[in-house]
Parts: structure tokens; C-alpha cells; sequence
């Protein structure tokens, strides 16, 4: 049965990390499989900084590492969610593990996506000082390992269906094999069904407009090829114009500064210039007095 959330077992907002290890001590042991409450995980497993545990209705499950192909299309794939969100302000990019509760019909969970995005409107509100989100994401990503056949099952058999019944609107999971990668999208009977590609380009539905080309996930283009390509050039050369109006703007900045400078040194060496011949008329002034055989300094100055 689902089990109640109390002020214990809730998610914690700003919570400080266990203490590290002393150093010279051996590394620690995963204690994955251990069962503990879920106050305990908390408390002390959520924020282990040496192993990263997940919590499964009481049993600590270590997540798993990806391999560096998978990991390298991971960060293609952040990168370009980072993009798009900057340049359509749909909602907020999640990583660094922060885990989600879901109570589900049998059990609860503690899952850590990968990587995850909440929309604006969701109704969980995503806090600044939040160090665990206390909702339900909008996506989440996986970066599949393959290093166990149970780590393959956790991500496209376990988690597959917890997120569907906690209603994760869209879930996806990354692999550098495409027969391993999959993308599903949430139906109205609360269950995933694969996003069809078209013409090779998944399109998401929970944020309209964000889409990407399957095979570009292996071949990572550079930014700027991402400008010239009609599947990304909505959402990457709207930033890219605003990195450039940003750029433009604070050069005619500089440039009016700059103006504004040698106008004043102008002014300054011009007030320079009629002090100088101030001071000369003065001197040519005084010398003819004294010619003349009189004193200069009683003499009234000649009117302008």
C-alpha cells in the first residue's frame, strides 16, 4: 500500500551533505539491496556524495555509470534542451540527480532521473533552495548502462512503468545503440506509447516546438550547424540572434562610450588651447608695458 508522507519521510528542501570520509580511509562499499525507511534514506542516502542511491519501497538501488558514447549523447541532448528552453522559456532544465517521490498504487519510490525538465505550470513548484523536487517532472532521461542485465531492466522495464503510473508526461532513454534507445509519450489511459519519428525526427510533446534529428544524436553537430538545419534553426538561431543582438548592443555601447571620451578630451584640449593663448596674450600684453617704461601689473586688462 502507498505509504503516507510525514515530515520525516518528505523530500528535504536545502539539507547539508553527510560528511565526507577522512582522508586515507578505503572507499566505501555500495550497500545497494540494504533495505532502510525511507526517513533513513533521507537523512542518510540521498545525499551520499561517494554512491548515488535510488530507493525502491525500502531497498537501496546504486545508480548505475553509462559509458562515455552514451554519456557524450547525453550532453549533446542537455545542451540542446538548454537551448531550447533558453530560447522558449517553457520551463526549468534538472540534473545533479535530484530525486522525485512517487507513491504508486502497491509501493513508493525515490527515483533520480538523469536528467529531467519541469514545466512552468506545473503545479509542483521548483524551489530555489529545493535539493529534492517535491512533484511529478514533466520529462525525464536516462542514460542507459549496460554493464548488468538488471541495470537494463531497471530503466526500460522498471522505471518505465513507474513513471507511467506516477504520470511522467514523457520519458526518454539514451543508449549510443539505437535498438536500446526509446522515447514515450503519455496517453490518456496513463500508459507510454513510443513517439514515432518523423521523417527521423522525434518531436516532444510536453514541450512544443523542442525536437531533434535521432541520427544527430550520435553525430552531435556543432552549434553552428545547428543554425543552418530547418529541424533546430526555431529554437538554436533564436538564441544565436540574441547572443548576437546582445553582442551587437554592447559594441555600439563601447562605441558610444568611446565617442563620449573624445568629445571630452576634445573639449579638454580645446579649453587647454584658449587657456594657453589666454595666458600668451597676457605675456605679449605685459612685454609691451614694459617697453613702454610701465608697470604692467597696474595696469587695468584692455576690454575684450
Amino acid at each position: 500500500m502507498t505509504q503516507p508522507v510525514s515530515a520525516e519521510s518528505a523530500p528535504p528542501r536545502r539539507t547539508d551533505a553527510p560528511a565526507a570520509a577522512p582522508a586515507g580511509t578505503q572507499a566505501p562499499r555500495s550497500e545497494a539491496g540494504k533495505r532502510v525507511s525511507e526517513e533513513t534514506y533521507w537523512t542518510r542516502y540521498y545525499l551520499e556524495p561517494d554512491i548515488q542511491y535510488e530507493w525502491n519501497d525500502g531497498v537501496l538501488e546504486e545508480k548505475p555509470v553509462s559509458d562515455f558514447e552514451t554519456y557524450c549523447i547525453y550532453v549533446w541532448l542537455l545542451r540542446l534542451l538548454d537551448t531550447f528552453l533558453k530560447a522558449k522559456p517553457l520551463g526549468k532544465l534538472v540534473g545533479l540527480d535530484m530525486g522525485f517521490r512517487l507513491p504508486l498504487q502497491n509501493k513508493v519510490v525515490i527515483r533520480k532521473p538523469d536528467l529531467a525538465v519541469v514545466r512552468n505550470d506545473n503545479p509542483g513548484v521548483l524551489l530555489p533552495v529545493d535539493v529534492a523536487y517535491h512533484g511529478v517532472y514533466d520529462l525525464c532521461i536516462e542514460a542507459l548502462s549496460t554493464t548488468k542485465p538488471a541495470h537494463i531492466h531497471r530503466d526500460r522495464v522498471q522505471k518505465h512503468g513507474e513513471y507511467a503510473a506516477g504520470g511522467v508526461p514523457e520519458y526518454y532513454i539514451l543508449h549510443a545503440d539505437a535498438e536500446r534507445r526509446a522515447f514515450y509519450s503519455r496517453n490518456d489511459s496513463g500508459l507510454y506509447e513510443p513517439i514515432p519519428p518523423q521523417d527521423g525526427v522525434i518531436h516532444s510533446r510536453v514541450l512544443p516546438g523542442f525536437r531533434f534529428r535521432l541520427a544527430d544524436l550520435l553525430a552531435q553537430p556543432a552549434d553552428e550547424a545547428l543554425r543552418d538545419d530547418p529541424v533546430y534553426a526555431d529554437f538554436v538561431l533564436a538564441g544565436w540572434r540574441a547572443d548576437r543582438e546582445r553582442a551587437e548592443s554592447e559594441r555600439l555601447r563601447a562605441e558610444a562610450e568611446r565617442v563620449r571620451a573624445l568629445a571630452a578630451e576634445r573639449e579638454a584640449e580645446q579649453q587647454r588651447r584658449r587657456a594657453e593663448q589666454e595666458r600668451r596674450r597676457a605675456e605679449e600684453l605685459a612685454a609691451r608695458l614694459r617697453m613702454l617704461g610701465q608697470d604692467p601689473d597696474t595696469q587695468a586688462p584692455p576690454d575684450s
